[in-house]
Order: structure tokens, then C-alpha cells, then sequence
């Protein structure tokens, strides 16, 4: 069954707040004790707690014209790549024949393979400042096409070059003997073997038959790849002189962000706030609530819509760190999501006993309020995607309107929550259910049920077919681009 878009226009149903505090409503029972001074949500939690961004305040910055830290990010990393070709372009004259072109074409794509491998380790070393302003979804766009086209550069390079030393030396030396014999040759080719195989998991179709842990531990053999390739780099002629010292210095400067904040920072927090399982609340047959408690929580800074990448101390989810979103606006006392069991980890989590342990890398994402800059704010969801949306209903000033998408009535997770919220803050909720999801999300739909969608900010989070839908209907709406804020829940 699909629900209508005009009665996006209706008033919201008013909500049972005493069931709510009660626990009532869609969850089906509590696997262990949630905190007994923790409602899902409460209207004093509500009025008391300052929005930390307020829309249409009298503030000169928001009426100045947005900075875009992505467009001076991408511009500084080509720029980056024409310095690590410089040497490769200053010589292009003295090329002179179709041998001394092929070995040229090898060269210019070996250093853009190694300058773009140091780059795409740098970009998911998780720095702070750059998933805050880009955001970690389009961070990992960025990561996966730059994967792709450093697996192109790096299949090119071994081409020409062998095909240059094909030329001069003969087939058997400038094939085999160069792989056998050549410096560092040898591990250039089980460099790119590997990854080679790492892309070819990242295939969607593979992707998609693989849990998500399988696919992220096998990651790492990248590192292994571009330590093997590394060796290989510096037998180039570009590093016979300083050149070598620079191409250092980048790969040095590279692993020292992924170790600081993709290992040492994530230690010395966890020490610091002694996450551990306060309780758990299962929402239905296969999503569930997991409560957070620690010291000085709200020195983590974490906003509504962001998430962590969070590390159960306990048998069989220790070694496996995966991210999911708040659900709920961060207190100071607790941290809570709601995932759906969609792997092992995941169906782990049913399981999980008040004390464990916890560690938290984060947090992570740019779905936040501070993207907005309208008091006007739609927000979308796809199934457990409203995790992060829900902690934005509840907290993000102005006028909002949540369009929740769902196969079936079950999957409407946190409805009562939903429906309280709206209640408290007279925003507009509107739910959609169909079990092929062939929804009205069009843009005439869209246009016809908020005339002035134009005028609005608008957050989409869901698995990735429904936020390219909601995309393109939103800019068949009239939406302009800027004003799209999106997260995939797909990995």
C-alpha cells in the first residue's frame, strides 16, 4: 500500500506521551534494561537543551556566500598532481620516438598511480577537518572513483613501460626478464595483483554478496599494495635527485594522519570516556537500540546526524569496527543507536550485555545542521536510514517536514518517537509504505504537495537507490544542488 503526498499536508496525529514513557509502542520488548533516567524522548529534555545552530539569527556569515572546503580540496590535490609531474612534463621535448613515447606515457602514469594512491589513503585517514566540511559519504565517492582510476593509471603504466622495454631489449627482456630482474619490478607487479583483487570486491555485484566486515578487512591488503609499489616508485628517474626526498616525505606525512587519527586518537579517547553498554531496546523483529554511557561525554562534541565507528570489547565483535549514526540527540549521559540486522555485527548487537566495553572512533559526517541555511527543512528517509534523521527532527530549528519511506509498517522504526516529536514542535510527518518501494517520489509529486520546495534545505539518508531517487526528483523539483544534503546507508 502507498500513501498519498497530500497528506503530507496533514496536521500530525497527536502522540500518547505516556505510552512513550512508558516504553510503549512499536518496540517489541526490552532485551536489558534501558536507563531508567533516559525516555526516548521527553519534552523537557526537549526545551531545555539550546539548539547549537539557530537559522535566521542576525548573523552576517550566513548571509555570506557558503565556502566550499570541497572545490579548494580538489583544487589543491591537482594542483598537487601537476608538482609530482613536473619533472615527467619539463622532459616531454626530449621525447623524440615512439619508444621514448611509450616509456614517457609509463612514467607520467606511474607517478600519478603513486601520488594518487599516498591521496586516497590520506582522504579516508579520517582527519577531522575534512569530514566535517566535505563529509565522510563524499569522501568515500571520492576514495572509490579515485580507486578506480589509480587501478587504470597503474595497469597503463605497466603497458607502456613494458611494452618501451619490449621494444629496446626484445620480448623475453622487456616482459619476464624485466618482472624476474628488473628493480623492484617484482613487487610492482604483486602490488598491482592486489590491487587489482581489491577492486574487483569492490565491484558492486561482488560487493553486494559480501558482508561488510569481509569487505573492509580486505582493505588492508591496499596497504600492503602500496608499501610493495612504494619501493618501486623511487627506482624511477624522476627521484634521482631531491625528487626522492619529497616523493618521502608525502608517504611519511600520509602514514603519520592514518596512524594518529585512525589508531592513536581513537585509544586515547576511549581511555579518556570508558564508553561501555548502558542498555539495549530492541525496536522490532530486527532493529535494535543500543544505549552508550561514559565520562564527560559531551567532550566527544558529536552532533545529530553524525555517527561513529564503534568497536564492542566482547567475543566476536572486538576486531571489527563499524559505523552506525546516532539515533537520538546527544545529551551528555548517553550516546544511542538503532541498527538493523543486516550482517553479523550487526545481528551481534541483539546480544550484547549492560558493561561491555566500548570503542568509539569519531565522530564522523557532515549531515548536520550547520549544513542547512534555511529555516525551511525537509527531511527524507529510507528505512533505517531515519537514524541520524531522527536526531535531526528533534533538534534542528525551523520549520521541518520528515518523509519516511518504508517497505512495510514494521520497518517504520522510532514511529512513536517520530510521532511525539512532531507532537512537541508542530512539524509535519508524513509516512510512506509500500513492500516494492515504488513510492511517489517524483518530482511533480514533490512540487505538487510543497509548492515552495525550491526554498528548501533538504536531508536524504537511505540505502543508495532511494537517495538517487530522492535526488533526482528533488532536482527535477527545482532544488538546487547545494541545497541536497545527502548520506547512503550502503557500504
Amino acid at each position: 500500500m502507498t500513501t498519498h503526498w497530500e497528506s503530507l499536508l496533514r496536521p500530525p496525529a497527536d502522540a500518547k506521551w505516556e505510552s512513550l514513557l512508558d516504553g510503549d509502542g512499536p518496540s517489541t520488548g526490552t532485551l536489558h534494561p534501558v536507563p531508567a533516567d533516559r525516555a526516548p524522548f521527553t519534552a523537557a529534555s526537549r526545551s531545555s537543551r539550546p539548539s547549537r545552530h539557530r537559522i535566521g539569527d542576525a548573523d552576517p556569515k550566513l548571509a555570506a556566500p557558503r565556502f566550499r572546503p570541497g572545490g579548494v580540496v580538489a583544487g589543491l590535490l591537482w594542483a598537487g598532481a601537476l608538482l609530482a609531474t613536473a619533472a615527467c612534463w619539463i622532459d616531454l621535448p626530449e621525447v623524440a620516438s615512439t619508444t621514448d613515447g611509450l616509456a614517457w606515457l609509463g612514467r607520467l602514469t606511474g607517478l600519478l598511480a603513486g601520488y594518487g594512491a599516498a591521496i586516497l589513503v590520506a582522504l579516508m585517514a579520517r582527519v577531522p577537518y575534512l569530514d566535517r566540511t566535505i563529509g565522510a559519504d563524499r569522501l568515500s565517492r571520492w576514495h572509490a572513483l579515485g580507486g578506480r582510476g589509480i587501478l587504470a593509471l597503474s595497469a597503463a603504466h605497466m603497458v607502456f613501460a613494458m611494452t618501451a622495454h619490449a621494444l629496446r631489449s626484445g620480448v623475453w627482456e622487456g616482459t619476464f626478464g624485466l618482472v624476474l630482474y628488473g628493480p623492484g619490478i617484482l613487487e610492482a607487479t604483486i602490488s598491482l595483483a592486489l590491487l587489482l583483487g581489491v577492486g574487483l570486491i569492490s565491484a558492486r555485484a561482488i560487493r553486494v554478496r559480501m558482508s561488510y566486515e569481509t569487505w573492509h578487512y580486505a582493505h588492508f591488503l591496499t596497504y600492503l599494495a602500496i608499501y610493495l609499489g612504494f619501493a618501486h616508485q623511487l627506482t624511477g628517474p624522476s627521484f634521482s635527485g631531491g625528487g626522492a626526498w619529497a616523493w618521502r616525505a608525502l608517504y611519511i606525512a600520509v602514514a603519520v594522519l592514518l596512524i594518529w587519527h585512525r589508531f592513536a586518537v581513537p585509544v586515547v579517547r576511549s581511555r579518556r570516556h570508558r564508553l561501555r553498554v548502558a542498555g539495549i531496546r530492541r525496536e522490532s523483529a530486527d532493529v535494535v537500540s543500543v544505549y552508550i554511557a561514559g565520562e564527560n561525554l559531551a567532550g566527544l562534541r558529536a552532533e545529530p546526524g553524525q555517527f561513529f565507528r564503534w568497536r564492542f570489547l566482547t567475543k566476536g565483535m572486538w576486531w571489527a569496527a563499524n559505523p552506525y549514526s546516532l539515533s537520538a540527540v546527544p545529551d551528555g549521559r548517553y550516546l544511542r543507536i538503532t541498527v538493523k540486522a543486516a550482517g553479523s555485527h550487526s545481528r551481534a548487537l541483539f546480544s550484547l550485555t549492560p558493561g561491555t566495553r566500548v570503542w568509539a572512533e569519531g565522530p564522523y559526517g557532515a549531515l548536520t545542521a550547520a549544513r542547512s541555511r534555511s529555516d525551511k527543512i525537509l527531511l527524507i528517509a529510507g528505512g533505517v536510514g531515519i537514524s541520524p534523521l531522527r536526531a535531526l527532527f528533534e533538534s534542528m530549528p525551523g520549520r521541518v517536514t520528515l518523509l519516511y519511506l518504508a517497505r512495510t509498517v514494521e520497518d517504520l522504526v522510532l514511529r512513536n518517537e517520530l510521532d511525539a516529536i512532531a507532537a512537541a514542535r508542530g512539524a509535519r510527518i508524513h509516512y510512506t509504505v509500500n513492500e516494492d518501494l515504488t513510492v511517489p517520489l517524483t518530482g511533480r509529486s514533490l512540487s505538487r504537495a510543497m509548492p515552495d520546495l525550491p526554498d528548501y534545505d533538504v536531508f536524504v539518508c537511505g540505502p543508495r537507490g532511494m537517495t538517487q531517487k530522492a535526488m533526482n526528483a528533488l532536482r527535477r523539483a527545482g532544488v538546487p544542488r547545494q541545497q541536497i544534503h545527502l548520506e547512503n546507508f550502503d557500504f
